[in-house]
């Protein structure tokens, strides 16, 4: 299946709703990068308006390239149509068994199983798209001082499977790699 912004992939789970980013939310994601853990856990380099188009518009050139799908997380019954976090499924090349996996939750949305939520259709999504191309291990990899993404990768059904040596800048600690396997054919 070739996936690119002219196929419009929209999921739903629950009150979620997982869309592309577009160009609208450009202002939104500026907001949300005002919250001083979303700066120091999301590698984003956004902190305006003009680099938060900058990013979507990096998003949607993963799409049309299929390497990087990016969701804008939604909650449906949310007045506010702003975004309340971001998953992400990085694609290597076809026929890879593994892909990595992403997330990050805006700061008015933590603490209310957003991100397992979203994380676990993304994750949901990707087997069942990607399986005829052979996917069948997804990771998320994390620094070791990030408590809540080892709680969101456990309830997402990825287990803990190693360490990972610190790799700076990007990665000033060392961290840890959390898998989730495809579900086994009946």
């Amino acid at each position: 299946m070739h996936i690119t912004p002219a196929t419009p992939v929209r999921l739903t789970t629950g009150t979620l709703t997982l869309r592309p980013w577009a160009p609208k939310d450009a202002a939104a994601l500026a907001e949300l990068y005002e919250d001083e853990a979303m700066r120091r856990w999301a590698t984003a380099p956004v902190h305006d308006e003009p680099s938060a188009a900058r990013w979507v518009a990096e998003q949607r050139r993963g799409w049309e390239t299929g390497e990087r799908l990016a969701f804008a997380v939604e909650e449906t019954r949310a007045s506010d149509a702003r975004p309340v976090g971001n998953v992400v499924l990085k694609r290597p090349a076809t026929g890879s068994p593994s892909a990595e996996v992403g997330y990050w939750t805006a700061a008015h949305a933590r603490g209310r199983g957003v991100a397992p939520r979203a994380l676990t259709a993304l994750s949901d999504w990707a087997f069942a798209t990607f399986a005829h191309e052979g996917l069948s291990r997804l990771e998320l990899l994390h620094q070791v001082d990030n408590a809540a993404s080892c709680r969101v990768a456990e309830k997402s059904g990825f287990v803990l499977s190693g360490l990972l040596p610190a790799a700076p800048p990007a990665f000033p600690l060392d961290g840890h790699r959390h898998v989730r396997r495809a579900p086994s054919p009946c």
